[in-house]
């Protein structure tokens, strides 16, 4: 049976992958490399550079493919939706055509694939639709939140204390008061303007793991015009930006 690997591959570092994503890259027979019209070449470049790091040449084959944009106009949930069941025909047709029923396919997932990513769904609905079967298994990653406390030196939570892991368009449904401890992902608007403020602190990252890297913390209302404005620039640089952050009110001790 034709089996597919989805391979967590952290945050921008080739030195983030697991020792279970590199045992399993070497026994993968061909890699599924999604090419978006939109997507950020930087992203695409790594995932090569994994590949020509980790295994050696003549043991794999690459096997390209471009996948939709999503439309716009709709809602953001319908377009989301509507835009993976696209994607998984895409995805449906490359384990199709191009692997045998002794071999193995992998895509590589940025961050981790249980968090904030379609891949583990797509496949799910795939073989809901009974066209093709397979076998999958998950291999997780690093994500941009472990990256983010690791590289500030704090931790995700404080003793006994919940933290809230949700997108920046969830985050205008918290009532300020509610936000005490939350990372916040996906955010290409800067939503965190909306608690300028309030007494919270701020731990951000951009391009976490990557040469490119850009960290800073402290107090929001002190530091929201830096913020801002490390954030133009880099949008300005390089035409894309991924960041998370870690949004947190002090203890009542403090």
């Amino acid at each position: 049976m034709k089996k597919i690997y989805l391979i967590g591959i952290g945050q921008g570092n080739p030195d983030y992958l697991t020792v279970q994503s590199i045992k399993t890259m070497k026994k993968t027979d061909v890699f599924f490399l999604l090419e978006k019209e939109w997507d950020k070449k930087d992203l695409l470049k790594i995932r090569k550079e994994i590949l020509e790091r980790y295994l050696s040449e003549g043991t794999y084959r690459v096997v390209s493919a471009k996948i939709p944009k999503r439309r716009k106009g709709s809602k953001y949930e319908e377009g989301v939706e509507i835009w993976r069941q696209e994607t998984a025909a895409v995805i449906a047709g490359l384990i199709k055509d191009e692997i045998k029923e002794d071999e193995s396919g992998a895509l590589l997932v940025w961050g981790d694939p249980s968090l904030y990513d379609g891949h583990l769904e797509m496949l799910q609905h795939i073989l809901k639709q009974g066209i093709i079967n397979f076998d999958y298994e998950v291999i997780p990653g690093i994500t941009s939140v472990q990256v983010l406390a690791a590289r500030h030196k704090i931790p995700l939570n404080r003793i006994g204390e919940t933290i809230v892991i949700t997108t920046a368009r969830h985050l205008k449904e918290y009532r300020t008061e509610e936000i005490k401890n939350m990372a916040v992902m996906l955010d290409s608007r800067g939503s965190f303007q909306q608690l300028q403020d309030e007494d919270i602190d701020i731990y951000w990252g951009g391009y976490l793991g990557s040469e490119d890297e850009i960290l800073l913390s402290g107090r929001l209302k002190d530091i929201i015009m830096d913020l801002k404005n490390i954030i133009k620039e880099a949008k300005n640089k390089k035409g894309w930006l991924m960041d998370t952050y870690i949004l947190r009110r002090k203890e009542n001790n403090d």
